[in-house]
């Protein structure tokens, strides 16, 4: 009998997104919209300033993300436009927190924020790691001086947890403050990212959501 489909999934649809594994061959798109981006993600995340990196890095980075991604070790994901002929930003479900649990992480381009879509993203991961993955919990973690960011997991329902002072590295020596935000399963249903429609599909493109 052949296994039942399920996940990880390698594609999500969203509303007005795709948002899907990396491919190498995305490394061109990825980088003129981190290029684009430098100065508005700087202040946010750390690894941007290592950037500008040149394109060989971001196919290397790809392929790293990818391979993670098949072994099941962490999910790595491009937000692009429904057509895939931009990358409007990232995002991932990530496995850092330990078995029964997920991290959802995100940017978007400054070109299209204000329109939701940091929220219609992490609504869709939401719902991929609880009903998918089967996870216990969902944390969303923010720099708390990140209003945009910090908007996005009290849409959905989230929890405020805590706010912990001077414990996340910014790469130049300093520590800086950071929100942790979670969503338990005995809430999802009831939480607004269990009503995102999202279609996913596996690695073999067949529909799991």
């Amino acid at each position: 009998m052949e296994k039942a489909v399920s996940g990880p999934a390698y594609r999500i649809q969203t509303t007005r997104l795709v948002v899907r594994c990396w491919d190498p061959k995305d490394a061109p798109l990825l980088k003129q919209a981190i290029d684009d981006n430098i100065e508005h993600l700087l202040p946010w995340m750390t690894w941007a300033r290592q950037e500008p990196e040149p394109l060989q890095a971001k196919v290397d980075r790809l392929r790293l993300f990818r391979g993670k991604f098949d072994l099941g070790q962490d999910f790595a994901y491009g937000v692009f436009s429904p057509d895939e002929t931009a990358v409007l930003g990232a995002a991932g479900l990530h496995t850092r927190l330990g078995e029964g649990a997920r991290e959802i992480g995100y940017w978007i381009h400054r070109g299209h924020l204000n329109r939701g879509l940091a929220t219609e993203v992490a609504a869709a991961l939401t719902r991929t790691a609880f009903e998918l993955d089967r996870v216990d919990r969902v944390e969303i973690r923010c720099d708390p001086q990140n209003a945009r960011s910090a908007a996005v997991p009290r849409k959905l329902g989230f929890a405020l947890e805590a706010t912990l002072r001077r414990r996340l590295p910014q790469g130049d020596g300093n520590l800086r403050d950071t929100m942790i935000w979670s969503l338990f399963k005995t809430e999802y249903p009831a939480s607004p990212a269990a009503a995102a429609v999202i279609q996913a599909f596996d690695a073999a493109g067949r529909r799991i959501i």
